[in-house]
């Protein structure tokens, strides 16, 4: 149930008619997190692919971003929106917290996303075999990297103050090790060799942001885990750039 609470959370289509989940499901939500990434790193590749069969490989790179948006219904971007209004606006932890817990967007909200997708945008310039695979093990492994989170800090917020009325449980040692193989198996089978210690940029990124989040607000919130997991992917993407050019 757990596994169909993961799907039913994280994407937008109709996995809520396969089954009635408790509301318990959700709070292990997280550790299922990279197995969802199968699916949408796995159609933002089988995207790329069939669209650059067509178009340019800038078009076709945009199609893959577009369908994970439609797929996951933007839950990452809205939360790495708030995330930039929040730490760029707030000066206090009740500040921060406050306007993160805003539907408005900010400044710093739109100003972030623009950055954020320019950035993004640049991974077009790689071959299309290689990017089919760095999008679907960014996805994955940046999904792992990110849901470290709640191992690493309490939730921010009391659970009726929360946006999804959720507060994650901490992974269980068999949770984590599902986590792992979700995340890894990907990367592992998918990225030659050379192209592996990618893999240590979103760990650096989840440290600096991890204790970011911990001195402005001692733990975490679910747009936390949201521009985690973005900001992560984002850096597994330019160090593949990186790497790509350079080595």
């Amino acid at each position: 149930m757990s596994v169909l609470a993961a799907f039913i959370f994280f994407t937008r289509l109709p996995f809520w008619k396969l089954g009635e989940v408790s509301s318990d499901s959700f709070k292990h939500v997280v550790p299922y997190w990279p197995v969802v990434g199968w699916l949408t790193g796995g159609v933002m590749a089988a995207v790329l692919w069939l669209a650059a069969q067509v178009f340019p490989m800038s078009v076709a790179w945009l199609c893959a971003i577009i369908a994970r948006l439609l797929l996951t219904g933007c839950l990452h971007e809205d939360g790495l929106a708030d995330f930039f209004d929040g730490f760029g606006g707030g000066r206090t932890r009740e500040q921060t917290l406050a306007i993160m817990k805003d539907s408005h967007i900010g400044s710093y909200g739109v100003i972030g996303l623009i950055i954020y997708f320019l950035l993004l945008f640049q991974l077009h310039a790689l071959p299309l075999d290689l990017l089919c695979a760095l999008a679907f093990c960014g996805d994955c492994w940046s999904k792992f990297t990110a849901a470290q989170l709640i191992n690493f800090l309490p939730y921010a917020r009391k659970e009726e103050e929360s946006k999804a009325h959720v507060v994650y449980q901490r992974m269980r040692v068999s949770e984590f090790l599902l986590a792992l193989a979700g995340g890894a198996l990907p990367l592992v089978c998918l990225l030659p060799f050379g192209m592996w210690p990618v893999a240590l940029f979103p760990v650096v990124v989840f440290v600096a942001l991890c204790r970011l989040m911990k001195r402005r607000l001692n733990g975490y919130t679910g747009d936390c885990c949201g521009a985690m997991f973005l900001l992560c992917e984002l850096a597994f993407y330019l160090g593949s750039l990186w790497m790509y050019h350079y080595y």
